[in-house]
């Protein structure tokens, strides 16, 4: 299940929750690790030549990801709050970014669901547009929807 939302300060912010089949410590390890990152990051057909992280509050990361055609571009960030395997929060903004992007926040929430699965609550925010907004939902699908069949393997 996803969605944007306006929030009552008025900013616009996606929200995801999805269960996946793997324990939060499992899947804390993939949304993390930059190995396991790199199989489900992006969306379908895009690859990931490279991840950098330095995975703790105030580190920063760097993602490069390739297009099926084009140039590679980069994502950047810093980690806010490390909590294996329950929370992971971090900035993201696009190196050289659209003129209708801007720095934004994910947060990531992992939750036992007492059955071997991860309840997973996906948040980011504040998008300067609907646009931005909506590219960022389709891209995160697709890249959870991957996520979850490498789970399943």
């Amino acid at each position: 299940m996803s969605g944007g939302v306006m929030t009552q300060d008025g900013a616009l912010r996606l929200r995801m929750v999805r269960t996946f089949s793997a324990a939060p410590g499992v899947v804390f390890q993939a949304l993390t690790d930059p190995v396991e990152l790199a199989k489900w990051w992006g969306p379908d057909g895009f690859g990931i030549p490279r991840v950098e992280s330095d995975l703790r509050p105030g580190g920063v990361y760097r993602i490069e990801m390739q297009p099926p055609e084009g140039d590679s571009f980069f994502l950047t960030g810093e980690f806010l709050e490390v909590e294996p395997p329950a929370l992971l929060s971090y900035t993201f903004c696009w190196e050289d970014p659209d003129p209708d992007d801007r720095e934004t926040i994910v947060i990531l929430e992992l939750h036992d669901d007492g059955t071997g699965s991860t309840r997973f609550v996906f948040v980011q925010g504040g998008f300067a547009t609907a646009g931005r907004l909506a590219l960022h939902d389709e891209g995160w699908s697709q890249g959870f929807d991957k996520l979850e069949g490498l789970l399943r393997a």
